[in-house]
């Protein structure tokens, strides 16, 4: 007889994550953008302003949180519109993903 599957605590972590956000559908879903070593701050900059509609303040604002935190959450809303969001700022070659809303 085979032993069964043992769960580390890390794994457990992962699976109540998983079926939290499962339960609670009212949560949102948000695009984070991380730092990168690549793309300048005016580009982000420009690339929030052009794919958000950000004024030129909020566009400055999320990209020095980018820049000195390492991220910023970038729009939030339905998990469909969130993932066009991410593939249109891929499009313009800013590291970003989808998650849920903490």
């Amino acid at each position: 007889m085979a032993n069964a599957p043992t769960v580390t605590p890390q794994r457990q972590s992962e699976i109540e994550e998983i079926v939290e956000s499962e339960l609670d559908p009212d949560r949102p879903w948000v695009t984070v953008v991380w730092n990168d070593p690549v793309n300048l701050m005016s580009y982000v900059t420009h690339v929030f302003m052009k794919v958000f509609g950000y004024p030129k303040d909020k566009a400055t604002s999320l990209m020095l949180d980018v820049h000195h935190k390492g991220r910023a959450i970038v729009s939030s809303g339905p998990r469909e519109r969130m993932e066009s969001d991410t593939a249109t700022l891929h499009g313009y070659g800013l590291w970003a993903t989808v998650q849920r809303d903490s």
